[in-house]
């Protein structure tokens, strides 16, 4: 059986949208209508997600933010997350693994889940494996997910990777929610400073112009300078912004080239604060990605391989998949981390640990816990120091503006 998507008309005339499983959509009309509804149009899921991945494949992206081929229906992160919690609890349940699936379908609201754990439980029916079902959909299920839950099916203990991936996704949410969090309010507050010395330069200083230009005194540097400021915001400032805007273009054209966005990825570690933080990122994913990988049953080899693509830094990225070749050529994971010398010395000390008495995994993931503490106390430094420095900019910035309108004022008073 093969999902299908449907809009219908119920007895009372609204419209209604779901999804269900049959052999064709003959099949499905007759189920709608011994529902009591009034089908209006049904289509394959699998067709309708093709042809919407192929209509969004069209659009501008950015290579960095996602992996796989555009094929399959795309989940969130969120919704991933809740799909492999059930799924997870279901299999630890002893169901078999097509009720596991039906019944996951069935506790979905969200047609676009349905309809893809469907697709997923119909490929299962006609003989795969759950993750050779899971490969057709791989926006959401990556390397890394796949990996994992072969690995579950090949040891028979698939619940159990199936609650660690729960955890994972969860945690790797969390994270990113606290990182754009952090970011935002620095980035809201240095944005209403700049909109707000536009806003005085634009249209209160050259009310004060006329009357300066009027009384024919000589005006201070800091006015002069104002006025000039004022001057080139009225005149060019949409030309300005017309620049900038085509400047921004430009460099993301650029950075589609892998070799530009290398040099690029690699000059943001060197920046302040910002290069810290993103190194720190780096080395708990990589290190917390590995470990579970590991810990799962997936070889050293190939779960390296997979570490390092989960990676979005492409100079530390590069640095992984060396990681990977040398261990292929016979060298030890801590050894080859070290001659990458792009990951933190601890991780490396604590991997070399984990080689030395056999617990690899659980000292790869002791070593995300703690890259995490250090990525939050990263955050912290950041937040403590862009705070008081994007506000000691807009006082200034307003001081200097105040300053400089009310210095020729008190002149003009001493005139008269």
């Amino acid at each position: 059986m093969a999902a299908f998507s449907y809009k219908a008309l119920d007895e009372k005339g609204k419209t209604v949208k779901g999804v269900l499983e049959g052999d064709n959509e003959r099949q499905i009309r007759s189920q709608l209508r011994q529902r009591g509804l009034r089908p209006l149009e049904v289509s394959s899921s699998v067709k309708k997600a093709s042809a919407s991945s192929d209509k969004k494949s069209t659009g501008f992206s950015l290579s960095s933010l996602g992996f796989g081929s555009a094929t399959g229906i795309k989940l969130n992160v969120k919704d991933t997350s809740l799909v492999t919690r059930q799924l997870a609890s279901l299999v630890q349940s002893g169901l078999p693994l097509d009720e596991v699936l039906q019944a996951c379908a069935n506790q979905s609201r969200k047609p676009q889940i349905k309809a893809m754990v469907l697709q997923v439980r119909s490929r299962v029916l006609e003989g795969l494996s759950l993750t050779q079902a899971m490969a057709e959909h791989p926006r959401t299920f990556d390397d890394l997910y796949r990996a994992m839950v072969k690995a579950g099916e090949s040891a028979g203990f698939l619940g159990p990777v199936l609650e660690q991936l729960a955890e994972y996704t969860e945690t790797s949410q969390e994270t990113s929610q606290k990182v754009k969090g952090a970011m935002t309010y620095p980035i809201i507050l240095f944005v209403v400073s700049v909109g707000v010395v536009v806003a005085l330069m634009a249209f209160v200083v050259p009310k004060l112009v006329g009357l300066f230009e009027s009384q024919k005194a000589e005006l201070p540097f800091s006015t002069k300078l104002l006025i000039g400021i004022s001057d080139f915001i009225l005149n060019y400032g949409m030309l300005t912004l017309g620049v900038a805007v085509v400047a921004i273009l430009a460099v993301q054209h650029l950075l589609k080239n892998p070799k530009n966005q290398l040099k690029w990825h690699k000059m943001m570690l060197k920046m302040p604060l910002f290069g810290e933080l993103n190194r720190t990122a780096e080395a708990a994913r990589y290190s917390s990605t590995l470990g579970l990988l590991v810990k799962s049953g997936v070889p050293v080899l190939e779960a390296l391989r997979i570490a390092a693509q989960v990676l979005t830094n492409r100079h530390i990225q590069q640095a992984g998949k060396e990681v990977a070749v040398s261990v292929k050529e016979g060298m030890g994971v801590a050894k080859a981390m070290d001659q990458a010398q792009e990951f933190p010395p601890l991780l490396v000390q604590m991997v070399a640990s984990g080689e030395t008495n056999g617990q690899l995994p659980e000292q790869l993931l002791h070593a995300a816990s703690n890259q995490q503490r250090e990525l939050q106390f990263t955050l912290g430094t950041m937040m403590s120091l862009l705070e008081p420095i994007t506000i000691l900019f807009m006082a200034s910035m307003v001081g200097f503006i105040v300053m400089a309108i009310l210095k020729p004022m008190f002149q003009l008073n001493q005139m008269v």
